[in-house]
């Protein structure tokens, strides 16, 4: 990438419809947890219009032989999720209280549950917990902002964050759920100077008007949420460009979970593997291993000994130990790639069942991921593990030992 380059990231609301999909897995995923560590969850999610259809594999071992739906109310859990998301106004066609719910979840598959569980199996090469597919996983850092995340994608979902606080608090009346951010960063010598366009789409009453909008995402969002220094004279502001959006949610368009992966990671900053998270166990190295991957790169960066860090894993189906563990500093390292690898290697453990453990991630903590980035969020690190640098120590004892070794052998 060029030194001088203009970059832009998107966000989503929790009222887009695809978000709504994602946050209805990620609650369906909770309860089970709550129910249940153990809980085998791949729970996707459609919405059209005044349906919702929730479909996937489920499976808790702790009501083994029981059917689902006598363990879990998946339509309460889905109407209380709408509701909070605030589709509750007598014109929204996709309202909590009168959308048709499908409910089409079964079992997780024997042939998967072999390959994931601790036990001997015919044809399987290890006996201890594998990853639940195969793929590529990746985790990036940068030191652009305090969370360690590229700036475009930050400033977009703080403004979709601040837009949707503004809106459950009543300071506007005709603002609605469903809602869209984007940043467009300038980059000069690879160093975020100033915004050059944000781009607000939200939904709104038939009522307001366009001039109403504009001054008040301008001057109550924009301009609160995003560092004056990097706004300037000639930084555009792109309000409803269409000039409409009452119709918005799933009424508008269709909602499927696992569509916002891009929203989800570094906004197309770092690269991405192609799987989505929400509703996924973290049996499912998609989402553990991708943490592990942010958990990585962001200590690199804690570490000082890169500006910029990605790590990337990839796994087998029911192998316990990644297939390959690549690194990249893009030029910026402030020592050798060689020492921070080894360094990496010897500090974390990545095998599915340890990713699990070092992060914590049995627990019903996954609603808290699911909006505005399931990376960059450090005000409840208890829950959000992955964001954490306290490997920073150990990383910089196991760089300095190598290097020692590194030049006694050269002497």
């Amino acid at each position: 990438m060029p030194k001088n380059f203009i970059f832009s990231s998107e966000s989503v609301a929790e009222g887009h419809p695809d978000k709504v999909c994602d946050t209805i897995s990620d609650a369906i995923l909770d309860a089970c947890l709550a129910i249940d560590p153990n809980s085998r969850v791949a729970c996707e999610v459609y919405a059209k219009s005044n349906v919702v259809v929730v479909g996937g594999e489920i499976s808790i071992p702790k009501h083994k032989g029981k059917s689902i739906d006598s363990v879990l109310n998946i339509n309460k859990i889905v109407r209380e999720v709408i509701t909070e998301i605030g589709y509750v106004h007598d014109d929204d066609v996709f309202h909590a209280e009168k959308i048709f719910i499908n409910n089409i979840i079964t079992s997780q598959s024997d042939d998967i549950a072999q390959g994931v569980d601790v036990r001997k199996s015919k044809g399987k090469t290890v006996h201890e917990q594998g990853a639940g597919d195969q793929g590529l996983m990746f985790g990036y850092a940068c030191d652009e902002t305090p969370e360690l995340m590229p700036a475009p994608i930050m400033y977009a979902h703080r403004l979709g964050r601040e837009l949707t606080r503004l809106r459950k608090a009543g300071k506007a009346k005709w603002l609605r759920p469903d809602a869209k951010t984007q940043v467009s960063v300038q980059y000069e010598d690879g160093i975020p100077t100033h915004v050059v366009n944000v781009v607000i789409s939200t939904q709104h009453t038939a009522e307001a008007k366009n001039q109403e909008i504009e001054k008040f995402l301008i001057n109550q969002v924009i301009k609160k949420v995003i560092p004056g220094k990097m706004l300037t004279s000639k930084t555009k502001f792109l309000i409803n460009p269409t000039g409409r959006f009452v119709i918005g949610g799933p009424q508008g368009d269709t909602g499927l979970t696992g569509r916002k992966i891009i929203v989800d990671t570094y906004g197309g900053m770092g690269r991405h593997g192609g799987g989505a998270f929400s509703g996924k166990d973290p049996s499912k190295v998609d989402r553990s291993a991708a943490y592990m991957g942010r958990y990585v790169a962001k200590n690199v960066v804690a570490a000082q000994f890169a500006k910029k860090c990605e790590v990337q894993f990839a796994y087998a189906i029911g192998c316990a130990d990644p297939v390959s563990i690549h690194i990249d500093t893009f030029g910026t390292a402030t020592i050798p790639e060689e020492v921070i690898k080894k360094s990496i290697e010897a500090t974390f453990r990545f095998k599915p069942a340890d990713v699990i453990e070092t992060l914590k991630l049995k627990r019903p903590i996954y609603s808290k991921t699911t909006n505005y980035g399931h990376f960059g969020k450090i005000d409840d690190l208890n829950s959000i593990t992955w964001e954490r640098t306290d490997k920073v120590d150990a990383l910089k004892k196991e760089a300095s030992s190598i290097m020692k070794k590194m030049k006694s052998k050269i002497a």
